[in-house]
């Protein structure tokens, strides 16, 4: 499973481990969730995808802007077959606003910026207008 730990509508971290349910007695044991920042080579393909399709896909769907996201929410995908091209493919399986915690350590500043430029926003004039 991966973890896409969010931000508004953007990547901030990504969480990767073995689902003890899911695990072929050969796989092993279900391991710890591995964390890592938004830039882990592994999963950009799926940062795109969230940060270019997901995301703005869900707005659209619930009618509301990024900028009405949670500043911190996550999105729990499970591993679907391969492409034609032999890339990864994903299904969401689970949505997290409330139990989002523990992230990864390059989550924070990410969070920090966002709630800082969200708190900025609505102290402008246009901004309480609306």
């Amino acid at each position: 499973m991966i973890r896409c730990y969010m931000s508004g509508d953007q990547v901030v971290g990504f969480g990767h481990q073995l689902v003890r349910a899911l695990a072929a007695a050969e796989d092993g044991p279900a391991g710890p969730r591995l964390y890592s920042g938004p830039t882990d080579p592994r999963f950009q393909r799926l940062r795109r995808q969230m940060e270019r399709d997901w995301a703005p896909g869900l707005c659209r769907l619930l009618a509301i802007a990024p900028d009405d996201l949670p500043v911190i929410w996550d999105a729990d995908l499970l591993l679907g077959p391969k492409t034609p091209q032999g890339d990864d493919s994903y299904v969401l399986c689970e949505i997290n606003v409330s139990s989002v915690f523990p992230i990864p350590d390059e989550a924070p500043e990410a969070l920090a910026k966002t709630t800082l430029r969200r708190l900025l926003a609505a102290k402008t004039p246009d901004r309480a207008k609306a």
